[in-house]
């Protein structure tokens, strides 16, 4: 097809059809007999051209300028249309440049749905855009790029405007959609007029944005807001020159202010909650020539109805708080930011400083509102701070981790509170939960409480996650030796009621040996699940762990692990599980990585579990986790026999003495004592019916009878065993400790021994098949029984009895 334009001279129109930048192709425009790649019309000229190819809008664009004196001639005042009519359809831009002296600027008024501002690289979702641009002097400044469907309605310019519209090839746009209202002297860059008659939410820019602000210059937004809205200034992203002489600023124009203009910087909060039209006014300075700095602003106003419970007041008192902050922000933050078109909460602290993010610092009472339809997308994050620097001060001292009524009592969800806590070397921190107690949350045996505390432990070169623990568990106290982050956290909204119940709390210790120590004293209803901190990354190198294992009294544990392996090869070290009973004589059983973990044991006394690191092959680090379970001992059915038997034999004595004894009375024949040897008749276990022990009584001597009548073979078995048998009493021969089990020493690590000696050392058997096992009672120490004096002095005693019996001393 073939396109013919028609440009009248008094039209001052240019019409420019070029290929679009960086396109190669064949397709060319064809006039007369040439065939040109771009073509140029100017005003007063007729020209009739083809394409020689079938979709020239892919190739070529088009650019249509019209010239307009202000200055020299009338302005033509009005609607400004698209000229000149039967274009082809390609993608054009409309360039209106209109001359006019500073004295006089001009004012370009949009009709509905007006425009709005949008970013430097941003696209209009119909691709129609435009471009203003300010022209005083020589200068060019940029004001902005606009889009259809806004609340800007009129912009006035200082000095003469170059007005651009872009078309995309396929638009049906007939009209520009602005007119020249008139001219009018401002004495400032420019002046941009945004109509916001309901709720929402509009984002500005400074001219040349993100480009500086032109130097000593003033520019000013005027908002028409009803009086029955609110609306809220947020500055969102800014930059300050380098001033030599005056100050940047910010002033408001603001309804019912007693001092305007109200002077702001542009780091302060900016005023909200205002009620009705205002005017924003940004003033720049001189700036230095050799570093002139930037300045910009983009910034957002939001339009909202009045809050019901906008006039009601929250009461938090910081008063007696120290070292904490409170902010109140919105549901995401501070890594989800909400897009600006949508509805917002404002926090205010008075009815002018509102924002969407409010700090409350310690030591302050605060009279906090709400300007929010749904209080639900509102959250709190607290975080204190607790050191110490003298031992001696601070160990004395039980502080409370707990999270203040202050908090609590305002009608917003607390996401998260965090106490830091801050230690020098050689002071540890104890963490305790007396009444409640924590249980660690593992994969069998979850956290289903409203909170939860996580534990870091932290230097400044490395970090454990020491994990995740929930009130209502068996573990009384945890120690660690760093720093120390416990982070709360809260699910659902059980936790306005639970919260009344807290009771962690934490003290500082003096040094301890492990990078964390755990006392637990399991429930005997609930079995017990406690896994190796940095879950599931496993320990870092050479870190060691250990458990404190409560078994309370008339009770046995049962411990076992989950897996039957370390699951580790050790590069340099070894890793280590020590298990150690706290009594006395208690053996240390220890295995190394490359070893079976021990299984299920019973556990009678309190006893110590060990887990130490050692530096891995590969990235695979130690992970280690066991189960504790509680229950009463079971009285073993020998040992009943054996009491019975014992108390048999008692009773049989007895009688026996008590017949001799009438029979002495009527007889005065010789008597004979006899001392049976063989004999025990002690109760097992019960040493202590006796007042004295057995080498310092008579209790050995059981018999007197008459005419040498020996009693001793009605105990004795058909076998000639003697019942019952007693086991041998071994005391303990050295103290008791408080510290948790070690790896074994260097001289007992069965690498060491391979390494010195090609001889492979015998293994050690016990029942448990342990691979190592020490006992700890004292060599060549002779085992005494309570019969060693008798056994040595059997005459001396016989002597002793007839004496005794001739004088009637022995019943």
């Amino acid at each position: 097809a073939s396109f013919s334009i028609s440009l009248r001279k008094v039209d001052n129109i240019t019409v420019m059809i070029k290929l679009r930048p960086g396109v190669l192709t064949s397709c060319r425009i064809r006039l007369k007999n040439f065939n040109m790649s771009e073509l140029k019309i100017r005003p007063g000229e007729n020209v009739t051209f083809t394409f020689i190819c079938g979709n020239p809008e892919k190739y070529f664009i088009m650019e249509i300028q019209k010239n307009i004196d202000c200055v020299s001639g009338p302005c033509p005042f009005g609607d400004v249309y698209l000229y000149p009519p039967g274009l082809p359809r390609l993608n054009r831009t409309f360039i209106w440049d209109v001359k006019a002296s500073t004295k006089a600027g001009l004012e370009l008024k949009f009709s509905t749905p007006w425009i709005r501002q949008i970013e430097p690289g941003e696209r209009c979702p119909d691709s129609i855009s435009y471009n203003i641009n300010s022209c005083i002097d020589t200068a060019t400044v940029n004001i902005g790029t606009f889009c259809r469907n806004g609340s800007v309605s009129r912009v006035k310019l200082l000095g003469g405007v170059v007005m651009s519209l872009h078309l995309p090839w396929d638009s049906s746009l007939t009209t520009s959609g602005f007119n020249i209202a008139n001219r009018a002297s401002i004495k400032r860059l420019c002046i941009i007029e945004s109509i916001l008659n309901e709720e929402s939410s509009i984002t500005l820019m400074s001219p040349n944005y993100p480009l500086g602000f032109p130097e000593d210059e003033l520019m000013t937004w005027q908002f028409v807001v009803p009086s029955n809205m609110r609306a809220s200034v947020f500055f969102h992203n800014y930059s300050l020159s380098n001033c030599e002489r005056k100050e940047e600023r910010v002033e408001y124009y603001l309804p019912g202010s007693l001092s305007n203009p109200e002077v702001f910087k542009l780091s302060d909060s900016q005023p909200a909650n205002i009620a009705g039209s205002f005017n924003l006014s940004l003033q720049g300075c001189d700036q230095d020539g050799q570093n002139p700095g930037i300045l910009r602003l983009l910034f957002q106003v939001v339009v909202q109805h009045p809050q019901l419970d906008e006039n009601v007041t929250h009461l938090v008192d910081l008063s007696k708080e120290w070292n904490m902050t409170v902010t109140i922000h919105f549901e995401g933050w501070p890594n989800h930011i909400p897009l600006m078109s949508e509805p917002i909460c404002l926090i205010c602290k008075d009815p002018r400083t509102c924002d969407r993010v409010m700090t409350l610092v310690s030591g302050t009472v605060y009279k906090i509102s709400f300007l929010c339809k749904d209080l639900s997308r509102l959250r709190i994050t607290a975080e204190k701070r607790i050191s110490c620097v003298d031992l001696r001060w601070c160990q004395r001292k039980i502080y409370s981790l707990l999270v203040p009524k202050a908090i609590t009592q305002l009608p917003i969800r607390l996401h998260k509170f965090i106490w830091r806590l801050l230690a020098p070397d050689l002071i540890n921190i104890e963490i305790t939960s007396p009444s409640l107690k924590l249980q660690q949350h593992v994969p069998e045996q979850r956290c289903n409480t409203s909170y939860s505390y996580s534990i870091v432990s932290a230097t400044s070169e490395t970090e454990l996650n020491v994990g995740v623990f929930c009130p209502g568990g068996s573990i009384e106290k945890i120690q660690m030796r760093n720093n120390i982050t416990i982070s709360l956290k809260t699910f659902g909204k059980g936790f306005l009621n639970e919260s009344n119940h807290q009771d962690l709390k934490m003290s500082f210790v003096p040094h301890i040996k492990d990078e964390c120590i755990f006392t637990v004293s399991p429930d005997p209803k609930a079995k017990v699940y406690l896994q190796t901190p940095n879950w599931p990354y496993g320990l870092p190198p050479y870190v060691s762990i250990s458990w404190y294992v409560i078994v309370p009294s008339k009770q046995v544990a049962r411990l076992g692990f989950s897996k039957d392996r370390m699951g580790i090869a050790c590069e340099t070290g070894r890793a280590y599980v020590n298990i150690k009973e706290q009594t006395s004589g208690a053996e240390e059983t220890v295995r190394r990585e490359d070893e079976l973990l021990p299984e299920p044991r019973n556990m009678y006394h309190d006893f110590w579990v060990n887990a130490s690191n050692c530096k891995p092959v590969d990235k695979t680090q130690l992970t280690l986790q066991f189960w504790v379970t509680v229950a009463d001992k079971q009285i073993d059915l020998g040992v009943i026999l054996a009491v019975v038997a014992g108390a048999g034999v008692l009773l049989a004595i007895g009688l026996t003495v008590c017949c001799v004894k009438k029979k002495k009375k009527k007889s005065q024949n010789s008597m004979v004592g006899v001392y049976n040897s063989n004999v025990n008749t002690q109760v097992p276990g019960k040493r202590l019916l006796f007042t004295k022990e057995r080498k310092n009584n008579d209790s050995h001597v059981y018999a007197v009878i008459d005419d040498a009548v020996v009693y001793g073979h009605l105990l004795k078995e058909p076998n000639g065993s003697v019942s019952p048998e007693v086991d041998v009493y071994r005391p303990f021969d050295g103290p008791i400790g408080s510290l948790p089990p070690s790896p074994p020493p260097f001289s007992f690590r069965k690498d060491i021994k391979r390494s010195s000696n090609t001889e492979e050392p015998q293994t050690l058997m016990d029942t448990d098949h342990d691979a190592y096992t020490f006992a700890h009672q004292k060599s060549g120490q002779p085992e005494d029984n309570g019969d060693t004096t008798e056994k040595n002095n059997g005459d001396t005693n016989m002597s002793l009895l007839e004496n005794k019996e001739q004088d009637g001393l022995v019943e």
